[in-house]
This record gives C-alpha cells, structure tokens and sequence, in this order.
C-alpha cells in the first residue's frame, strides 16, 4: 500500500499541511502512521478530507462534522448520524433562510429606492426585515 506524506495528501486535498495536522489533533482524521517521525497517510484520508471540504463548504461546524463522521456511539449508523445532526442543525438552516429572504426583499426595494435619505427607505422596514 502506497503511503502519503502530510504534503502529499495536503496537496491533493488542496490544503496546507497544517490543516491536517489541526483535523487530527482534534479527532476529524484518525492519527496518521508514523515512519521516521513523519505522518504516512493511507489514500483513504483523501475519502474523508473531501467529506470535510463538502460537509464545511455546506456550512457544517468542525463539531458537526465530527459527530457525523465518528460521533455517538460506534454502533450507531450513518443514518443515526444524520437524524441527530439534523434534528439540531435543521431549525439553524430555516433561521438562515427567513433572514436570506427578508435581505433579499429589503435588497429588492432598494433596487427600486428613489428616497432622498436612508432614513425613508427604513421607515418603511420593520425590526424584523419585513417591509
């Protein structure tokens, strides 16, 4: 089996080696093999850096990704996984959301603003970014 050193695999995942050495310090990649002082990774960890990339890019916390990677119980499934992270994170997303669409409305108005002073355009916006 063809080892990787830290470089390698960082280069392969498009990161620096002190991502690697970050994620393994604090649990999201399982400690590397050792020759000579120096990590030799197995080609698997390139599997699980693009789980991290997609799972971030996404807007996963590092503590998400752990739970959904190795977290609860080692005989919990992937599904058990999901449900826990999703239950928790599912309310954040929709909170997300409502506050994306009021900008996007109050973005919109001002698209269309002819106010001579700030202070009219926000007259007509409540606290809670709805016109």
């Amino acid at each position: 089996m063809t080892l990787l050193t830290i470089g390698q695999a960082a280069q392969r995942a498009n990161l620096r080696p002190s991502a690697l050495r970050y994620y393994e310090s604090i649990g999201l990649l399982p400690p590397a093999q050792r020759r000579s002082g120096q990590r030799r990774y197995t080609p698997e960890v390139l599997e699980r850096l693009q789980i991290i990339a997609v799972a971030k890019e996404l807007g996963f916390s590092l503590d998400e990704i752990r739970v959904l990677l190795d977290g609860l119980s080692p005989d919990s499934s992937p599904s058990e996984r999901w449900q826990s992270i999703a239950s928790a994170k599912l309310p954040e997303v929709e909170s997300l959301i409502k506050r994306a669409q009021a900008m996007k409305r109050i973005l919109e108005m001002g698209l269309n603003c002819e106010c001579i002073s700030i202070e009219n355009c926000f007259t007509f916006i409540q606290p809670n970014g709805v016109p």
